[in-house]
């Protein structure tokens, strides 16, 4: 009976004297003269099954050539290993190799740089680090689907493809079907596919606001595009946002659904990843566990901006960048003040002017309802705010940043036609990935990374 290796380690015990087919890859093959050992993985769970053989199977010397990459297809008796730390292995009785692979395949059982192994990304699932990020990569997608729903929001698709700009900053990826060598600054776009100017979204959050009015709770999860020229390890041309937007929320509320959905996924992982996990806490950032577990139980403090720059200001810290009131932090700010408090912290109610037009504008007309949540040892995690619901306000807003209303007239018409107090925020996919693994660089926790560049695959 062909079963996974996932099934198998679950219930090993009840494998113990049963005979069963694995079908999967040699991961590494030790050869001795009279027997030899092969390293099977099937991509089920992160653990491998160690395959013993012996010189008394008719086709021995056959096996002894099978190289470490190959398909295989492996029969045999699930028994007891006497080797310490692993619980089972498997006596072969039998082999067909499925997928031959020359000794020249790059994943060698040896430490591979991470460098390497992103030129090498279309084989990089198949090594212990990556198998490890990838899954946990699954498992959080599903968690977070699985909070949402769980919790009345419905699922909006946003469009990939968009006229308009929801951060303003205009670093878009063009699509265009004109002649690219024929373009030039005088473009007619009304000749061009869309008639008009059309560029891949930067976020979803403004088609998402339109969907909240309508089902009070709704939240998107898909990929968006930034051409931003930037090689930071934290930067990405191609990356996957959750932004969920509701309805009848201000920014209290939405504090509480973003602190409550990022406990509830960190948890869903550690529960559901436990051997991955237990690797990025063994080889990649120790204590990685203790830090995830903290989070869980953490309060999140809840502080002003400009809370936050006094307490900065007053720190008998030398800054790189010095602290200012009206000015965004820096990265040795964030960290500062998750390490004053000693967990996560929400900074609420930022100036004005270093934040988006959609923003509420504060009683003071010097900040707005904005915050961000930072995580020791990642800084900012998630940002978001709640919307400005009034027209005239919102209007001036779009003015003052020179952003022409009649362009956003459905934007604007949401509060005209039945608007209310509502809120949203937005959390990098991947940013997220980082925290939870330890894997500090972005291009190790997407699948084919998108910089600039850097296009392969």
């Amino acid at each position: 009976m062909i079963k996974d290796l996932n099934e198998i380690f679950k219930s090993y015990e009840s494998f113990i004297g049963t005979e069963v087919t694995i079908q999967g890859w040699i991961r590494n093959h030790r050869k001795q003269k009279d027997f030899g050992f092969i390293d099977l993985n099937d991509g089920t769970c992160f653990e491998t099954l160690q395959v013993v053989y012996g010189n008394n199977l008719d086709e021995f010397d056959d096996i002894q050539k099978m190289h470490i990459g190959s398909a295989i297809s492996a029969t045999g008796k699930i028994v007891a290993s006497p080797k310490e730390g692993q619980k089972i292995e498997m006596e072969l009785l039998s082999i067909v190799l499925e997928g031959d692979c020359p000794e020249d395949f790059p994943i060698q059982p040896k430490r591979h740089t991470r460098e390497f192994l992103r030129e090498q990304a279309y084989l990089r699932p198949r090594t212990n680090l990556f198998g490890a990020v990838f899954r946990v990569r699954s498992i959080a997608a599903y968690a977070i689907h699985k909070y949402f729903q769980d919790n009345g929001f419905v699922y909006f698709h946003a469009p990939l493809i968009t006229a308009s700009d929801c951060e303003g900053a205009g670093e878009m990826f063009q699509v265009t079907t004109l002649p690219i060598d024929k373009i030039n600054e005088e473009v007619d776009y009304s000749k061009d596919f869309f008639g008009k100017m059309a560029n891949l979204t930067v976020s979803g959050q403004l088609e998402a606001e339109t969907f909240a009015m309508a089902y009070k709770k709704v939240y998107t999860f898909g990929p968006t595009f930034r051409a931003e020229n930037s090689n930071t390890k934290t930067h990405a041309s191609e990356f996957w946002m959750i932004e969920p937007e509701m309805a009848f929320c201000d920014l209290e509320g939405d504090m509480d659904i973003m602190e409550d959905m990022l406990k509830y996924v960190v948890k869903y992982v550690l529960d559901h990843a436990p051997s991955e996990m237990d690797f990025f806490d063994k080889f990649v950032e120790n204590g990685l566990k203790d830090k995830l577990n903290k989070l869980i139980n953490s309060n999140f403090v809840r502080i002003d901006h400009k809370d936050v720059i006094t307490i900065l200001k007053e720190a008998n810290v030398k800054w790189e960048f010095a602290p200012e009131y009206g000015e965004d932090i820096a990265k040795e700010h964030e960290k500062y003040i998750t390490e004053y408090f000693g967990g996560p912290v929400f900074i609420k109610n930022w100036p004005k002017d270093i934040k988006a037009f959609y923003m509420k504008q504060n009683d003071d007309n010097e900040t707005v309802a904005a915050v961000d949540l930072e995580v020791p040892g990642a800084g900012e995690l998630i940002g978001g705010s709640q919307r400005e619901e009034n027209y005239e306000k919102l209007v001036a807003r779009m003015k003052e940043m020179n952003i022409e209303p009649e362009s956003m007239d459905w934007y604007l018409n949401l509060r005209r036609y039945g608007g209310c107090v509502h809120s949203g925020f937005g959390m990098g996919f991947e940013r997220l990935l980082i925290y939870l693994t330890g894997v500090d660089n972005i291009r190790d926790v997407i699948p084919y990374p998108r910089t600039p560049k850097n296009c392969e695959y």
